[in-house]
C-alpha cells in the first residue's frame, strides 16, 4: 500500500522521510487471529482518527509533530505469517539504521515479532515491555510459531521481557514464563508499587509493545479479544510517562485495534495513545511556539481542530 498522505494531516515539511525523527509504519495484517477479526483495518481507522485529533498536548505543553513524523508505506505484501515477519523485520531494521525512531501500528500482535527481532539486533541489552491482557508465550499455535498467540515467545527467549497487565493465558505458558517479571492484573489492583517494581526490572534500552486489549473493555471495546479487569487511561499514562522519563525507549508498537463503525471512541483512544507516547518521548525537546507558527502551521491548526472536523 502506497501512501501520499501526511500523518494527522500535519504540514508536509514535518512529514518528509529525510527530516523526520519518527517513522510510523502501518502493518494491516490479520492472518492468524482466532476470534474477533478486523485488526487489518486497524491502521486505517487509527489514521482517520489521528486526522481529527488536536496536536497540541496540554500535559507536556508541546506539539510533538514538529519533531517530524514520516508516515511510511504500509507493510502489506505478505503471503504467510513467515513472510509477514520477514517483511516487518527487514523494513524496521532499515529505518533503525537510518537513525529513525521506528513506531508501528497494527494489525494483530504477531507483527511485533519481526520488529522486536530487528530492535534486538540493533540495541544492546534490550528490554521488551509488553503491556497486554494475554501472555502470548505459546511456542506454536495452530501450526505456526508466528501466530498472534506466540507474539512474545521469541522475546522471552532472547530479550529481557517484562509483562504488564496479564490476565488471560494457557497453563502451558506458565512453563516458560518468568513470573518474577510478570505483573498480573489482579495483583496490580492491590499493589501500590507495581510501577516502581516493573521499571526497576528494565534495562536502559526499552522497546514497548502495547496490545490495546490491555485496557479495560469499558474504555477499549474494539479489540479482537477483550478481557475484563484491564488498565484505565490515566494509570496507563502515568506508567508510560515514567518509563519514557527513566529509560531510553528505542521504539514501540500499538496493536490489535479492531475498528467498529458503530464505536469510534476506540479508534480515537489508539490515536491519542500514540501521540501521547511520542509527546513523552520528546518532552524535553518540545517547545510550544506561542507567538506565531512556522509557515503553514496557522492554517493547519485551524483545519485540524476536532470541533471543526467532527462528523456527526
Amino acid at each position: 500500500m502506497k501512501t501520499n498522505r501526511m500523518y494527522a494531516g500535519i504540514p508536509k515539511e514535518y512529514g518528509s522521510p529525510e527530516k523526520a525523527k519518527v517513522v510510523l509504519l502501518p502493518v494491516p495484517y490479520d492472518g492468524t487471529s482466532t476470534w474477533g477479526k478486523g485488526a487489518d483495518k486497524g491502521p486505517e481507522a487509527f489514521l482517520e482518527a489521528s486526522e481529527n485529533m488536536e496536536v497540541y498536548d496540554i500535559e507536556t505543553d508541546s506539539e510533538v509533530y514538529k519533531q517530524g513524523i514520516y508516515l511510511a508505506d504500509a507493510v502489506d505484501d505478505f503471503e504467510s505469517p513467515d513472510t509477514m515477519v520477514d517483511a516487518v523485520h527487514k523494513t524496521v531494521k532499515e529505518f533503525i539504521n537510518r537513525n529513525k525512531l521506528v513506531t508501528m501500528v497494527g494489525g494483530e500482535h504477531s507483527i511485533s515479532i519481526g520488529a522486536i527481532r530487528a530492535f534486538n539486533e540493533c540495541f544492546e541489552d534490550l528490554t521488551v515491555l509488553q503491556i497486554d491482557a494475554h501472555a502470548d508465550l505459546r511456542k506454536e499455535y495452530n501450526g505456526s510459531k508466528y501466530n498472534h498467540a506466540c507474539a512474545l515467545y521469541e522475546a522471552n527467549e532472547t530479550t529481557n521481557l517484562v509483562q504488564v497487565g496479564i490476565r488471560s493465558m494457557d497453563h502451558a505458558e506458565t512453563l516458560v514464563m518468568d513470573r518474577d517479571r510478570v505483573f498480573f492484573a489482579h495483583e496490580m489492583v492491590t499493589d501500590d508499587f507495581w510501577m516502581d517494581n516493573a521499571i526497576e526490572l528494565m534495562t536502559d534500552n526499552v522497546y514497548i509493545t502495547f496490545d490495546l486489549d490491555a485496557f479495560d473493555p469499558s474504555i477499549m471495546p474494539s479489540t479482537g479479544t477483550p478481557e475484563p479487569g484491564g488498565l484505565l487511561w490515566y494509570e496507563t499514562l502515568d506508567f508510560l510517562k515514567r518509563v519514557f522519563e527513566e529509560k531510553n525507549v528505542v521504539g514501540f508498537d500499538i496493536v490489535e485495534l479492531c475498528p467498529n463503525k458503530n464505536e469510534r471512541s476506540s479508534d480515537f483512544l489508539a490515536a491519542k495513545l500514540y501521540y501521547k507516547m511520542l509527546s513523552y518521548k520528546y518532552a524535553d525537546e518540545n517547545e510550544y511556539i506561542e507567538d506565531g507558527f512556522v509557515e503553514g502551521d496557522e492554517d493547519f491548526k485551524k483545519s485540524n481542530s476536532i470541533m471543526d472536523d467532527y462528523d456527526e
